[in-house]
């Protein structure tokens, strides 16, 4: 249990607090649950950087990276449809999130194919683009939920509300192209690493 891969695990116990703040109805738990979701995202980007930097790269924290990264997504937006952050739009969501997590199980099982082969199926650049997406929509919905919620003189209507609702647009529209590149990285993979389930 060397650094990179205790903060690849502090990921599950953070998406459980952040999901559990964005049902809460305390003053400042939208933005208590933002600003923890942006530190879960970024240990994402560290846990890989001080592996690389110190010599820790192991075939356990490559896998876990990506099963966790999962475990994240999925929980906070499945978090996000039932929360009705998506302006009525919830059927359109639901659709498009079950779209992910048959993706998301379908890698995951390419994966463990893999593994029983002693084969590492490692996340490519468009598997990083579609994280990277993913995060970003995840943020922008929150970030709206944070405005409205604890920042009232800001959402108290006319140029303040549209301005909240922007937001929470540019949230939807990044759902919805993360949809689409985790479908279109989901075929890519299978592509390329589909021959481990017939050999």
């Amino acid at each position: 249990m060397n650094l990179p891969n205790l903060l690849t695990l502090s990921r599950v116990p953070l998406m459980f607090i952040v999901v559990g703040l964005m049902y809460a109805d305390f003053l400042w738990a939208a933005t208590a649950a933002f600003w923890l979701f942006i530190i879960a995202a970024l240990t994402d980007w560290l846990d890989g950087k001080l592996a690389r930097e110190r010599g820790e790269v192991s075939a356990f924290g490559r896998f876990m990276d990506a099963v966790i990264d999962k475990v994240l997504v999925i929980g906070i937006m499945i978090a996000l449809v039932n929360g009705d952050y998506f302006m009525g739009h919830n059927i359109t969501a639901i659709v498009l999130l079950l779209c992910i997590l048959c993706r998301e199980f379908a890698i995951s099982g390419l994966r463990m194919a893999a593994a029983v082969k002693g084969q590492v199926v490692e996340a490519d650049a468009g598997g990083k683009v579609k994280t990277f997406m993913q995060l970003n929509a995840i943020g922008w919905l929150m970030g709206s939920r944070m405005l409205e919620h604890d920042y009232p003189e800001i959402y108290g209507g006319g140029d303040g509300r549209n301005w909240v609702i922007g937001v929470r647009l540019v949230g939807i529209a990044l759902f919805v192209l993360s949809a689409i590149l985790t479908i279109t990285s989901g075929i890519s993979y299978f592509r390329r690493h589909g021959g481990v389930l017939f050999t």
